[in-house]
C-alpha cells in the first residue's frame, strides 16, 4: 500500500485536538489537553509508537498507537493499543496503511508477532482485522479496579 495519497507520518504534539476528537468516535472521549499530555510520555518511551494519517494532507483522518507487550509468558510481541478512521473517511483502506506502519514500525525492532485486542460487539473492527491477516486467538475478560489517589 506504499505510494499511497494518504500520508501516514508520526504523531505530534499539534495533532492533540484530531486525536481527541477521532477517540471520542472510538468510544474514549478525551480533552485536546489530556490527549497532549498522554502524547508527550508516551513519545518518550522508546517502546511506544504513535502515527497518523492525513487526507487531504494537512487534515488528521486516523491514528494508530502500537507499542511492546512484554511479559515473561510472550516472546516479542507488540500490541495495537488503539486504532480509529474518521467515520466519514471509512473504506478507504486508511486503516490498512496505519495498521501497515504500525506493523513495520514493530518489524524493524524485532518483534515476531502483533497481537490487538477488540471489544467483542465490534463486528466491524473484527473483519477489518481479519481482512488483513489477523486471526481470533482467545476471548478474555478484562477486570479493573481504581485505585485510590
Amino acid at each position: 500500500m506504499s505510494g499511497s495519497a494518504t500520508p501516514v507520518r508520526p504523531m505530534e504534539s499539534r495533532d492533540a485536538g484530531s486525536v481527541a476528537r477521532l477517540s471520542g468516535e472510538l468510544g474514549y472521549p478525551a480533552a485536546e489537553s489530556d490527549v497532549r499530555e498522554r502524547l508527550a510520555r508516551l513519545s518518550a518511551r522508546p517502546a511506544e509508537a504513535l502515527f497518523v494519517a492525513e487526507s487531504p494532507p494537512g487534515e488528521v483522518v486516523g491514528w494508530i498507537h502500537i507499542s511492546e507487550d512484554a511479559t515473561l509468558t510472550d516472546g516479542s510481541t507488540a500490541e495495537v493499543r488503539g486504532l480509529v478512521v474518521d467515520a466519514r473517511a471509512r473504506g478507504k483502506k486508511i486503516g490498512s496503511l496505519l495498521l501497515e506502519r504500525a506493523e513495520g514500525w514493530a518489524a524493524a525492532r524485532g518483534y515476531r508477532r502483533v497481537r490487538v485486542r477488540s471489544r467483542t460487539w465490534r463486528e466491524d473492527a473484527h473483519r477489518f482485522y481479519r481482512n488483513n491477516g489477523y486471526d481470533l486467538e482467545k476471548t478474555q475478560h478484562v477486570l479493573g479496579k481504581p485505585l485510590a489517589r
